[in-house]
C-alpha cells in the first residue's frame, strides 16, 4: 500500500517516515528500503509507484546532503506557523506506542499504519512506516496525515523473558555454581541476536553483583550500543550431616 503524498509542499522527512532529528544513516536505511519497495518495475508500471518513486528521491537529494539538508530545516522552522484559511481544519496530531522485538531495532523493519479517524471524510488513512536499521530504544518517528496532522510513533522494546531494557542498555541474571563463585571463572552468555559473549567471574563474587560487557546492548540514539549488565546470582552450599559420634 502506497503512502499519501502532500499535494504542494511535501515534508521530506514525512516522505521517508522519519523525524526530523534522524541521522544521516537512517535516511539511507529509510530511502534503500523504500525505494526498492515501490520501484515502478516492481510495480507493473503504476503512475502512482512513479509519482512515490519521484518523492522519495526528491527527499534524499535534499536530506543526504548536509547544506541542503540545513536549508530545508531552516524552511521548514520559518514555515511552522503558516496562516491557515478558518474554514480549513487540520488534521489532529496524535501519538502511538509501538512495540517492537529486540532483533528489529538493530534489523529495521515496516509497518503498515492505519488511522480510523471518524473527522476524515476520505475514511481510514493507510501510510508506510520505516523503522531504520539500528534504530533506538524511544526513537520517535514522523508520519505526515493527508490533511496536514502529525502522527508521532514511538518505538519501545517489546517485553522479554531473557532481558530488561534501560534505555539502550540490556539487563539480565546469570545463574553459577557456588565453586565458581567462590574461586571465580569465565562463563558463556547469549547475547540478543544469538551471540555468545564471554565474562569473566571475580573470584568470592558477591550475590546480586553487576558485570558490564560493554558494547553488547541496544543501539544508541548516537550511534553505537548500549552495555549489557549481567547479575550474578547463586545459592550458598548447604550440608547437612549426621553428627559425629562422641
Amino acid at each position: 500500500m502506497l503512502a499519501p503524498l502532500q499535494n504542494l509542499k511535501p515534508d521530506h522527512y514525512a516522505t521517508l517516515g522519519l523525524d526530523h532529528r534522524c541521522t544521516d544513516e537512517q535516511i539511507r536505511a529509510a530511502y534503500r528500503i523504500l525505494a526498492k519497495q515501490h520501484h515502478p518495475d516492481l510495480n507493473h508500471g503504476s503512475s502512482e509507484a512513479l509519482t512515490r518513486t519521484q518523492a522519495l528521491n526528491a527527499a534524499y537529494k535534499i536530506l543526504s546532503d548536509p547544506q541542503r539538508r540545513q536549508d530545508y530545516d531552516r524552511e521548514l522552522a520559518e514555515a511552522s506557523n503558516p496562516t491557515r484559511p478558518g474554514n480549513i481544519k487540520r488534521a489532529p496530531n496524535i501519538s502511538q506506542d509501538l512495540l517492537l522485538p529486540l532483533d528489529e531495532f538493530f534489523k529495521g523493519t515496516t509497518r503498515e499504519v492505519r488511522i480510523n479517524d471518524p473527522g476524515n471524510p476520505r475514511g481510514i488513512e493507510r501510510y508506510d512506516l520505516i523503522i531504520p536499521s539500528q534504530t533506538a530504544p524511544g526513537t520517535r518517528l514522523r508520519v505526515r496525515r493527508d490533511d496536514g496532522g502529525v502522527l508521532t510513533v514511538r518505538v519501545r522494546p517489546f517485553p522479554n523473558y531473557q532481558f530488561k531494557v534501560r534505555g539502550s542498555d540490556l539487563r539480565c541474571d546469570l545463574k553459577i555454581n557456588s565453586k565458581i563463585a567462590a574461586q571465580g571463572g569465565e562463563q558463556m552468555i547469549k547475547g540478543t541476536l544469538g551471540s555468545l559473549h564471554r565474562i569473566k567471574i571475580p573470584a568470592r563474587v558477591a550475590r546480586g553483583e553487576i558485570l558490564r560487557i560493554e558494547g553488547a546492548g541496544l543501539p544508541k540514539p548516537r550511534g553505537g550500543r548500549g552495555d549489557l549488565l549481567v547479575r550474578v546470582i547463586y545459592r550458598p552450599e548447604v550440608r547437612i550431616t549426621r553428627p559425629a559420634n562422641r
